[in-house]
């Protein structure tokens, strides 16, 4: 029996092993420095690394009110999961939510004095592991 050829093997959707190899590569060093920040983020500051991420992307607007639709597009949580993270947030008192007075389909997010501080707190263990994890 004969090899496939190339054409073939692209056809039917194989990657070659070393794009394989590299996404591998990029997966496990996701997995080590996101166990590495919940893990600090979580014993340190009381605070997942989900809800870290929301609070820095709010810090990062600088808006005031940020529109959940935006926010959902600017991180890597689904809707849904950046849905119960921000629930998550506002019964810790972190952010508030509220309505659109223009579209009552649209929620904004806003971050709180409390959910500041709490950011300010975390954000050095933060950027500390993620330096100390990122090579």
């Amino acid at each position: 029996m004969s090899n496939p050829s190339t054409s073939e093997t692209a056809r039917r959707g194989e990657a070659p092993t070393g794009l394989v190899d590299e996404w591998r590569r990029l997966l496990d060093r996701h997995a080590a420095v996101s166990c590495a920040l919940e893990k600090a983020l979580q014993g340190q500051h009381n605070i997942g690394l989900s809800e870290f991420e929301t609070l820095d992307r709010l810090i990062d607007a600088n808006c005031g009110d940020y529109r959940m639709a935006d926010l959902a597009g600017d991180i890597y949580l689904s809707q849904s999961a950046l849905s119960r993270t921000v629930a998550r947030l506002e019964r810790d008192g972190l952010v508030r939510r509220s309505m659109c007075a223009e579209d009552r389909r649209a929620i904004f997010v806003c971050l709180t004095e409390r959910g500041r501080e709490v950011y300010e707190q975390a954000a050095p263990t933060h950027r500390e592991v993620l330096t100390r994890n990122w090579e």
